[in-house]
Order: C-alpha cells, then sequence, then structure tokens
C-alpha cells in the first residue's frame, strides 16, 4: 500500500491569496476590538459564514464581509501582522512562495493615500519575507467594479514599484460587471512594464470570461478558470499555452460555483494539461487555507501522491519565483515523493 505523505510538507506556490481575505479570524476579533469595530455576526463565530455569491444579493452579501473585515485594518502595524501572520501559515502548509493580491486603494482612505498605502503593503512584505523566510512578492489587482481609469493609474504605480516587489497585475471583483476588454489599456501598461498579467475569469461566468481574458487582456494565468472545464476548445488553448489557472476548490463550493467538492473539475483541468496552481483564496471567510486544498485533491479527486507532488510542480512554474527559487522548491517536491 502506498504511503500517504503528508501535505503540508509538500513545497508549493501559493499564488491566490487576497490581502484582507488571508487574515486570521483571531486577529480580526482582536484588531475589531481595538478600533470598536462592531462586526457583522456572520464573522464572529466559530465556523466560517454561510455564503453563497452565484446571484448578486450573495455576492453583496460577501463583499459587505470582506470589507467589514477590511476595516479593522488601520494602522501599519496592522498591515505588518497581516502579512506576517499570512506567511507563518504559508509556511505550515508547505509553501515555499507567496504572492499575495491586493487592491492598495482599498487601504489607501485609512494609510494616508494612495502612494503611502502601496509603501506600507510593500514595506510590510519585505519585513515579513525576511523573518520568515518565506519568499513573498505584490500582486496588484484593479476592481472590475471601479473605472477602467483608475486601473490605468494602478497598473502605472505597479510598474513603478516593480523593482520593490510587484510581480503582477490582476482584476478582481463581480466578473458579472465590467467587461474585460474595458481594461485592456491598463494591462498593456502593466505588461509593457514586465508585471505578469493575472486577472480573475472563469469563476462567476461561463467560459467566454476566460477567452476574453486571453484576448482582451493578454492573461499568462488565470484567476479560478475552473468553467473553462465546459469547454474543450478553450482547455486544449489553455493546455498549448501553459497558461496556469488558480484553482480554489474550497472558494468555488463556499461561494456555490459548485455543489460539493467532488464537483469541481480538477481532474478534468489536470487531465486536459491545463497547470494549475491550487489556493486558499479567503481562508478568512472560507475557512480553510493551502494545504486544505491538496486534501480536498487527495480525498474528492482521487489524487495519489506523485499526483499531488504534479499539482504542486505546477504551482511553482506557474509562479513569478526566481530560477533558483523555483530549482530549491521543485528539488523539495522530489525529495518529498521519494521520502519512504
Amino acid at each position: 500500500m502506498e504511503r500517504v505523505r503528508d501535505v503540508s510538507e509538500l513545497p508549493k506556490a501559493h499564488l491566490h491569496l487576497h490581502f484582507t481575505g488571508s487574515m486570521r479570524p483571531a486577529t480580526l476579533l482582536e484588531l475589531a476590538d481595538k478600533y470598536g469595530v462592531r462586526l457583522p455576526e456572520a464573522l464572529t463565530g466559530a465556523e466560517p459564514p454561510k455564503l453563497r455569491a452565484t446571484d448578486e444579493r450573495g455576492w453583496f452579501r460577501f463583499q459587505r464581509l470582506y470589507d467589514a473585515a477590511r476595516s479593522c485594518l488601520r494602522e501599519p502595524e496592522d498591515i505588518q501582522r497581516l502579512v506576517r501572520e499570512a506567511a507563518e501559515e504559508d509556511l505550515r502548509d508547505g509553501s515555499g512562495w507567496l504572492e499575495i493580491q491586493v487592491d492598495p486603494t482599498s487601504y489607501a482612505p485609512r494609510l494616508g493615500g494612495l502612494i503611502p498605502a502601496l509603501e506600507v503593503i510593500l514595506d510590510a512584505v519585505d519585513s515579513a519575507s525576511r523573518e520568515t523566510g518565506l519568499g513573498i512578492r505584490v500582486l496588484v489587482a484593479a476592481n472590475r467594479m471601479k473605472h477602467p481609469l483608475d486601473a490605468r493609474t494602478l497598473a502605472r504605480l505597479a510598474v513603478r514599484y516593480a523593482d520593490r516587489g510587484i510581480v503582477g497585475f490582476g482584476l478582481s471583483n463581480d466578473e458579472r460587471r465590467g467587461m474585460a476588454r474595458d481594461f485592456d489599456r491598463a494591462f498593456a501598461i502593466a505588461r509593457e512594464g514586465g508585471l505578469l498579467a493575472a486577472p480573475h475569469g472563469g469563476e462567476l461566468t461561463g467560459p467566454a470570461s476566460v477567452r476574453d481574458c486571453l484576448d482582451d487582456l493578454g492573461a499568462a494565468r488565470i484567476g479560478h478558470g475552473v468553467r473553462a472545464a465546459e469547454d474543450p476548445r478553450l482547455l486544449k488553448r489553455l493546455a498549448d499555452r501553459g497558461i496556469t489557472c488558480e484553482v480554489c476548490p474550497a472558494s468555488n463550493v463556499a461561494l456555490g460555483v459548485y455543489e460539493k467538492p467532488q464537483d469541481v473539475p480538477l481532474r478534468t483541468l489536470f487531465d486536459a494539461g491545463v497547470p494549475m496552481a491550487l489556493g486558499a483564496d479567503d481562508p478568512l471567510l472560507f475557512g480553510s487555507r493551502l494545504a486544505a486544498q491538496y486534501e480536498i485533491a487527495r480525498e474528492h479527486h482521487g489524487f495519489d501522491d506523485a499526483g499531488l507532488a504534479e499539482l504542486a510542480r505546477q504551482s511553482i512554474r506557474g509562479s513569478a519565483a526566481p530560477v533558483d527559487v523555483r530549482e530549491k522548491l521543485l528539488s523539495g517536491v522530489d525529495a518529498w515523493l521519494s521520502t519512504g
């Protein structure tokens, strides 16, 4: 009988983790108490909130909870704490590289403006990386619900700070709002500045959303992308071009994209040759972190240890990590698989 290895010891890269959503629940409660913020009941219980975002009302509730949590991040030391704890959680789950996603405009009002907010975030990332030893970089994400001109401003800022640890540019929030092509100029600015294009697509809407990210935004990675499983020709295109999909199984189920963990099309994407990087998305709201996504692949999709190792390799290859970091992590994957 094959030995079942500990997935928390499997070296991997984490490419889909949102900033506020990475917070520990206990930290949120402490910060809310510190600032006298009255949190919605859904954020104060022992269990993750019950969510469903397949309709606009459900998505609005999800965003309301996220905004409530973000309102508790008010001082630079709060940002420092969040990033350090996110790094600690990732290390515990076997991550050797983290690309954390943030829209700095959301924190600007409390941190002195857009540029000061971004600098606070980048300083926190630099400190956490030095203190924990985890490689951490930043993906700046524009908000699909805001004007495309705002996205261009963010793209220019992200390029300006590329030497401070920004590696990519994304587009988040409800993909049912705002056409991808409206943000094409922002993504052109980012790509021309050497940043990786990684917009969200193929989560709340179908394969067309993924195609738009490829055609209009020049995506090198897709945030989520699971709905591509509904279009065999699109799967082939993703596989042929080596476009990594940042798949977040627990999130997909929590938001009602799929009813059960076994419904998430991990095996469909994997068998089609589409590279994947499993991610936790927003652990604060969905209740599980990185290693748990690999457990879902094992328990509900029949991935043996060799298959899990390949998923880890795909996450590393899809990352923006330097070559030496990738090689070290890939060697670690081989070592994990060879133990016993």
